[in-house]
Order: C-alpha cells, then structure tokens, then sequence
C-alpha cells in the first residue's frame, strides 16, 4: 500500500513539473516575440530619426536618404537643362547629355596633422557637418624626406558625393554658401581642366550655414572637385550653368 501511494506521489510530481516546463515555453515565445518586435520599432524609429537629423560634430549623421526623395537639382536637370543641352549641341541620343558624376572635397592639412592629430578630428567634423557624410583620412604615398613626410602618414581629409547627397551639396553651395563670400564677383569660367571638370577653391568653411564660428578650431580652405561626363570645357561649363553656377561673366 504505501509503495503504491508513493508511486502515485512520483507520478503526480512529475505531471506537475511537465506541467510548469510546458507551461514557460510559452511565456518564454511571447517575451521573446515582444522584446524583438520592440527591437524593429526602435530601429524604425532611429532610422526614421536620423532621415532628418543634422550631422553630427565628428562626422556625419546616422541618417540615410529618405525613400523617393528627389533633389531639387536632379528635377531642375531632368526638366530644363536636359531639353536645353539636347537642342544647343544637337545631341542625337539623350544618353549623350553630360550629366553630374561625383562631386569630391579636399582639406589639406600638410604639417599640422602630423603634429596635431586632433585637427584631423575636427576636419572630419566639419566636412560631416557640411555633406551629411562622414570624410575618410588620406595619407602619404610614399616618402619625402625634404618635407619629413612619411609613408602612410596622415596629410588630410576627403569625401566624395555621390547621387542625392551630391545634387542637394551643388544646391547649398551655388544658392546659399557663395553668395555669403565676401567680394563674391562669380566663378571662373576658365576653372576646367579640359575634360569637363570643374575645381573650385574655397578659403573658409565658415560659408556653410551648419559651421559655427564659435565652435572651430581653425578657419580652413577647402578644394571642390565637380566631375562631370562632358567631353569637353564648353559642354561641362554649359551643364553648371544650367543648374544654377553663378560663372563670372566676361
């Protein structure tokens, strides 16, 4: 008799911690489900944050461009300067129009960051704050001694734009940024390098409306390198006059 009761004991204990272990699978799929559907809220959230947020002090924000967001200048190019190049140099085919390729920027820091690795930091900041995205360090190819240069040692810093963060760049830089140099008289329209490319050298950043005086280090230059798929000066001059550069006139 008692060797029945406590089979019947065992049996009942077991049934009851199959009962609490079948129990918690549950609890635990549900906790599970909600911590991972908060996980995606947040990254929507971030995402959709970062999408309008400013770039930060060391380089460039989190955000990327909005889905189906087109720049003012790419519609500005599609609908008037396309037509216009068309019937000025009487392309046969729209694939001949010369369009924008890439738009590079250049700091060039030469012996000061070599001796002040924090300027490079704030270089970085300051492109980051003006493009959107962050600029990557460039160093030294190969060695010069007359100039204590290295190889590998880091002598500036560069970004290059691409797509919508390049057509919204030329924007703020033809229509806001020039304008507030001071003794602006236009650019120069011998600035090509005969391929259609167009440099352009700036002597302070302070220009651009995300710089604050009150938070640089340095005033620095900057060179803005605007590559284009024009076979020629006259073709890439034309294309920048199109989408607003404001060419010095002769």
């Amino acid at each position: 008799m008692k060797g029945d009761i406590r089979v019947a004991d065992k049996d009942n204990k077991k049934g009851q911690g199959d009962q609490a272990r079948g129990g918690g699978k549950p609890q635990q799929g549900q906790q599970a489900q909600r911590a991972q559907q908060a996980q995606q809220a947040a990254r929507a959230d971030g995402a959709a944050g970062a999408a309008g947020a400013p770039a930060s002090r060391n380089g460039a924000g989190n955000g990327t461009v909005p889905q189906g967001y087109v720049p003012r200048m790419k519609t500005r190019y599609n609908e008037e300067a396309v037509p216009a190049l068309l019937k000025e140099f009487n392309y046969s085919n729209r694939m001949q129009v010369p369009s924008l390729k890439k738009v590079i920027i250049n700091i060039g820091m030469g012996t000061e960051a070599r001796e002040n690795a924090k300027s490079l930091d704030n270089a970085v900041g300051d492109i980051g704050q003006i493009t959107g995205q962050k600029a990557v360090i460039t160093r030294a190819k190969k060695s010069i001694a007359a100039f204590k240069l290295r190889t590998g040692m880091p002598i500036g810093v560069m970004v290059t734009l691409r797509g919508a963060r390049m057509y919204d760049f030329l924007d703020k830089l033809f229509n806001v940024a020039l304008p507030r140099v001071r003794d602006f008289n236009g650019l120069s329209p011998k600035s090509f390098d005969g391929h259609g490319n167009f440099t352009l050298g700036l002597k302070e950043q302070l220009i651009f409306p995300e710089i604050d005086y009150d938070k640089i280090d340095k005033i620095r230059g900057m060179e803005v390198v605007v590559v284009t798929s024009a076979e020629n000066d006259e073709e890439g001059r034309r294309l920048l006059q199109l989408l607003g550069a404001p060419f010095r006139r002769s």
